[in-house]
């Protein structure tokens, strides 16, 4: 007779940390005092001093995370699964396996690994990066050179590639990917396909990776670089714009620095083709701008060109992030990499699985607008939603 579903989910569990075969262990549904909590995730990661288990509680404005040993990471664990989250997944080399315990009886489902584990490194300042600097396809793109270091100028370049990896690694594990099938994934205005290219590597055998850009010449050059590497044909480019693409059945939309409404195009692109996952980097938001109604306390200093635009800015995102989440999505907003590297440093993420619809999101959004005295936007427009 098996053990109750708990025990034992446990037991796989421990064999997994102790064995080295887990790869990630996703906790949900905390039943808690505090709202805030979303989610908890463990990874093995490898630090300077050693294997350790890297736990991230994930919070609706921020993550605190904290690495242990084996031991005492099953000790935690012990006193988390089934009890503090009623839904935890388990993913092994070999097999997943999820344990229910919202009602009733514990309900546990165990599965043959179906997808390729993306691999985590460590997080101690000097670390591995999931993107390597020596990647042939880094080289062939006029990133690196020798031995993996950067050409010249492009060591932000490089750090830009590094950090969206790493960003896009976790938000992978956080997202409701399907795993029966390949994955669509898009990145729209990719221009000279960095991240596109690093969104293949990051996905391997398990998805179609398709890059759209305006400039044919920039199409030509990455689709070409594409089947030099080896990479065709699930790897991809095609001519056009973000407004005219059509992304049907997409589950991952990446669109980073698509100039003002493109950015707002890409999110309405994501949101009807029902994407698990939406990554926008926004730039140039210049819509609402000539909208603006400084309230009176904001007047005197709205008089300075530099704050107006920050304003903008802010708005214009705020908006997106509250559009998104009306529209059934969680949203994060996050520093993409450091302004030391480049300015255009902000990026909203959003994962399905909000309420959609919700009344009370609707209010905010149309507070804001009031507030502001914004009476269009583009998002808003084409998800339909009246600001007023």
């Amino acid at each position: 007779m098996n053990p109750p579903g708990r025990e034992h989910f446990l037991g796989l569990l421990r064999d997994a940390v102790l064995g080295g075969s887990l790869a990630k262990l996703t906790l949900g549904k905390p039943s808690g005092s505090d709202s805030t909590l979303k989610n908890l995730f463990v990874r093995p990661v490898e630090l300077k001093s050693g294997p350790r288990f890297s736990f991230v509680w994930r919070h609706a404005t921020k993550d605190v995370t904290k690495n242990l040993g084996a031991e005492e990471a099953l000790v935690l664990l012990d006193s988390l699964v089934g009890t503090q989250f009623l839904d935890a997944h388990l993913f092994t080399q070999t097999q997943s396996a999820q344990l229910e315990t919202g009602s009733g009886k514990p309900r546990l489902s165990l599965k043959p690994a179906c997808k390729t584990v993306v691999p985590v490194r460590g997080n101690d300042r000097v670390k591995r990066h999931a993107i390597r600097a020596d990647a042939p396809w880094l080289r062939a793109l006029g990133v690196t050179g020798g031995h993996g270091r950067p050409v010249g100028a492009m060591a932000d370049k490089l750090r830009q590639i590094q950090n969206f990896a790493e960003i896009l690694t976790h938000l992978i594990g956080e997202a409701p990917l399907p795993s029966g099938r390949r994955l669509k994934v898009f990145d729209m205005g990719c221009g000279k396909g960095y991240l596109t290219f690093a969104a293949c590597e990051l996905l391997g055998d398990r998805a179609d990776v398709v890059g759209v850009e305006a400039r044919g010449e920039l199409v030509d050059f990455c689709n070409r670089t594409a089947s030099e590497q080896g990479l065709a044909p699930r790897l991809s480019f095609r001519e056009g714009s973000i407004a005219d693409t059509e992304i049907e059945g997409a589950d991952i939309l990446i669109a980073l620095h698509a100039c003002d409404t493109a950015t707002d195009d890409a999110l309405a692109k994501a949101i009807g083709s029902g994407a698990a996952l939406a990554i926008v980097a926004p730039c140039c938001q210049k819509e609402l701008r000539p909208q603006l109604v400084a309230p009176t306390v904001l007047s005197a200093p709205l008089r300075h060109g530099i704050f107006e635009e920050r304003q903008a800015e802010f708005v214009t995102d705020a908006l997106r992030a509250l559009l998104l989440e009306w529209s059934g999505y969680r949203t994060r907003v996050i520093e993409f990499i450091s302004t030391e590297h480049t300015a255009k440093n902000l990026m909203i993420t959003a994962v399905r699985g909000g309420k959609k619809g919700d009344p009370a999101t609707a209010v905010r959004i149309r507070e804001l607008a009031a507030f502001y005295g914004i009476r269009r936007q583009a998002l808003a427009r084409q998800l339909a939603f009246a600001l007023r």
